[in-house]
């Protein structure tokens, strides 16, 4: 068994985004915790994943942009989304003043959601 906390055991220094795989199974699925401090995508990059993300912003504040619509998201506590396969997206800002911690699930076809 394994369980923790989505709040707890959060680096003090962050220079990059603290990712931890919180869960993965048969097919492919896993679960993941994101915690940002003020960082985005770098300039020009775009994830363009092969499997499908379902995200959820449990605290703090995020952007995300679209690069085929041009579309802006502005997310805060609650606000996810579904995000496609290979739609291009970026992380243009998370909060500078508050951690902003995401919970994502990626999976690909054939496997549960």
């Amino acid at each position: 068994m394994k369980s923790g906390n989505l709040f707890a055991a959060i680096p003090d220094s962050l220079q990059v985004e603290f990712t931890e795989s919180l869960a993965a199974g048969a097919g492919s699925f896993h679960i993941e915790r994101i915690v940002s401090r003020g960082h985005s995508s770098p300039d020009g990059f775009w994830y363009e994943q092969a499997s499908s993300e379902w995200v959820v912003l449990l605290t703090g504040s995020a952007s995300l942009e679209f690069r085929d619509s041009g579309e802006t998201l502005r997310m805060k506590p609650g606000d996810w989304i579904e995000i496609e396969p290979f739609l291009a997206h970026r992380v243009t800002a998370t909060s500078p003043t508050e951690e902003s911690i995401w919970l994502a699930l990626h999976w690909s076809e054939g496997s549960s959601k």
